[in-house]
Order: structure tokens, then C-alpha cells, then sequence
């Protein structure tokens, strides 16, 4: 091969500026700073990735938007985890899943530290419906009601989206104190109301109404 096609194969590299940060970018430094306990300063991320403040903006809304992102993002492994290590079916299997999932909210570092340091954007960007983080956490929720209702499993006694709805609103109040804006962290009574609310199921075909948890009490497991 000649120095000529040597040359030609290198490829070449662009002059110029440098290409700009994306929005996966902002949204990768926002939760590297969650997880550490930091500020999610959009001043900040812009100056450390070479944009413009208005251009974040332009991609997420506000802070508060890409703060939700940023906990959507931390919280769906975190129920996706949950649910592969549940026990049993069926209400069992939904009850098991979400008090795994809310015992890891309760014990999460970097979620206790947003909240006690930012105790009003919290509230605001948690348990806003109109926010991404409870719409998103409901949807996920109804979606494994769903699941365990297709397989046969579970027959809900209301329509899954409000039970969903419902579970995730319960979960709010027993995880986070609104008085003081704080983390309450109550999973053990949570656990009870919960099992109460997965353990009502609409009767059978035949009109029974057997229970599918194998005369199993949910709160005392």
C-alpha cells in the first residue's frame, strides 16, 4: 500500500467547532449530579457542556421537567428489579413488587437527599399529576396490573388504571410527609393498606370469589 492510499484511508477529521452537547447529554450529567447528592443546577450543566441555558430549556421545559425525567429515570429500574425478584402470583406477586420497590424509594440516598434539600421543588415534582414522575410511576404500576390480569392470575375489583392510580397516590402519602416536605419512609404500614387494596378481587364466573393467594394473609407475610 502506498503513502498516497494510507493517507486516503485515514479518515479525516473535521475543523471547526467542536459537535454540540445533545440532550441525552444534559440529561446524563443531571443524574450523575442526582446520584451524588448534587444540585441539579441548569446554569451548571450548561456552562460544563457548552450550551446555552435557553437551549436546555428548550429540550426539557423548566428544572422541574428535567428533574422528573431524571427520577423517572432512577425509579424504573429500581420497579424493574422489583418485579423480577416478586414471589408468587397474581395479588401476591403485585403486593410483593411494590413493597419491594417502595422499600428501595424509602432507602434510596440520593432521593432522601433531593427531598430534604429541596423540600418544595420535591413535593412539586413528585406528586404533581401534571409532572412526569407520578404519570409515569402509574402507568408502570397499571401496566404489571395489567400483565397479572391477562395471564388469568388476578381479577381486580376496580378497572386497573384507577387501582394503579390508587396504589401509587397511597404510596405518596406513606413516603413522603407533605407537612414538612420530608421522606416518611412508613413501608411497613404501607405494605398493610396495600395488601388490602390487592387482596379485594372481583368474584369468579361461577359467582365465588376464591381467593388467589392461597388463603394466605398479605399483611402478616
Amino acid at each position: 500500500m502506498t503513502e498516497t492510499s494510507i493517507q486516503s484511508a485515514v479518515p479525516t477529521q473535521s475543523r471547526g467547532r467542536p459537535p454540540a452537547a445533545s440532550r441525552g447529554d444534559v440529561l446524563a450529567l443531571a443524574m450523575h449530579r442526582y446520584l451524588r447528592g448534587r444540585r441539579i443546577d441548569v446554569h451548571a450543566i450548561a456552562g460544563e457542556l457548552g450550551l446555552g441555558r435557553t437551549t436546555i430549556y428548550r429540550w426539557f421545559g423548566s428544572r422541574d421537567e428535567l428533574i422528573g425525567e431524571v427520577l423517572v429515570r432512577a425509579a424504573e429500574p429500581l420497579l424493574e428489579q422489583a418485579r423480577v425478584g416478586a414471589r408468587g402470583t397474581g395479588a401476591l406477586a403485585l403486593l410483593d413488587t411494590l413493597d419491594r420497590f417502595n422499600r428501595s424509594l424509602a432507602d434510596a440516598p440520593a432521593l432522601r437527599q433531593f427531598v430534604e434539600n429541596e423540600r418544595d421543588a420535591a413535593l412539586r415534582v413528585i406528586i404533581s399529576g401534571a409532572g412526569k414522575v407520578q404519570p409515569r410511576i402509574v402507568e408502570m404500576v397499571t401496566a404489571l396490573i395489567r400483565q397479572e390480569v391477562q395471564a388469568g392470575r388476578y381479577r381486580p375489583a376496580i378497572e386497573p388504571s384507577t387501582l394503579g392510580y390508587a396504589i401509587v397516590r397511597l404510596g405518596e402519602a406513606f413516603l413522603f410527609n407533605d407537612a414538612v416536605a420530608g421522606m416518611r419512609g412508613d413501608v411497613d404500614r404501607l405494605r398493610d393498606v396495600q395488601a388490602a387494596m390487592f387482596a379485594a378481587e372481583r368474584p369468579s364466573d361461577d359467582g365465588s370469589s376464591r381467593s388467589r393467594s392461597g388463603g394466605r394473609r398479605f399483611a402478616s407475610d
